[in-house]
């Protein structure tokens, strides 16, 4: 794996349906080596920080190989790294493969996998395409939150290496499936495996209880 792009973005206002609001997915790349604290990038941020942001949503990755089915999907050529408000732009970072728990390196820069990203209409705000939240969903390519397990600088260009591989066997893509295929048999069998990985993010701890008690 290797980082193609680092992006950040401040939030910033935008006019959407006759109404203003404030959001930071309108990642833009930028150069030169950039500092990776437990709370974000050096440079980024977040406007509605009880949805986005946080010790288990300090970093938002994504993979550079889904672009070519979004491009296909959407119509577009115009479709620059970033577009979906991704902090790190990776080559071959699987969801398939990558499960939570798992530590990555990049740089002076080590991660872990909490969560997968579940969209939200500003998704198709910025792909201007509404429906693209659903289509989003329903690839279960959903790019890859991290926690920051040792802060540091990263560069593009950089080698994103595997470094410690979680013991619990819980990919992103199968957790995130489970949750919202309701045709898979064996859903319940996943998310109740998902409550015992004690580095899956509070957040979607309780999104599994709150499943499995209905």
């Amino acid at each position: 794996m290797q980082l193609i792009s680092i992006n950040t973005s401040l939030p910033k206002t935008i006019e959407h349906n006759g109404k203003e609001l404030l959001s930071g997915i309108f990642k833009q790349p930028v150069t030169g080596s950039v500092f990776v604290s437990k709370k974000n990038l050096q440079g980024d941020g977040q406007a509605d920080l009880s949805n986005h942001g946080g010790e288990h949503k300090a970093v938002y990755g994504f993979s550079c190989d889904h672009y070519g089915y979004w491009r296909e999907a959407l119509q577009t050529e115009e479709l620059p790294l970033g577009a979906f408000g991704e902090n790190l732009s990776i080559t071959k970072l699987d969801e398939r493969q990558l499960h939570i728990g798992d530590q990555l390196s990049i740089g002076e820069l080590v991660l872990e996998v909490s969560q997968p990203r579940v969209p939200c209409y500003k998704l198709g705000i910025a792909l201007k395409n509404k429906n693209a939240p659903q289509m989003f969903i329903n690839t279960y390519a959903t790019g890859v939150y991290f926690r920051v397990k040792q802060e540091g600088f990263i560069s593009t260009g950089d080698t994103v290496e595997l470094i410690k591989k979680s013991p619990h066997s819980l990919s992103v893509h199968d957790l995130f499936r489970a949750y919202f295929d309701k045709s898979l048999t064996n859903a319940e069998d996943i998310l109740a495996a998902g409550l015992a990985v004690p580095e899956l993010a509070p957040e979607w701890q309780e999104k599994l209880e709150k499943r499995l008690r209905k």
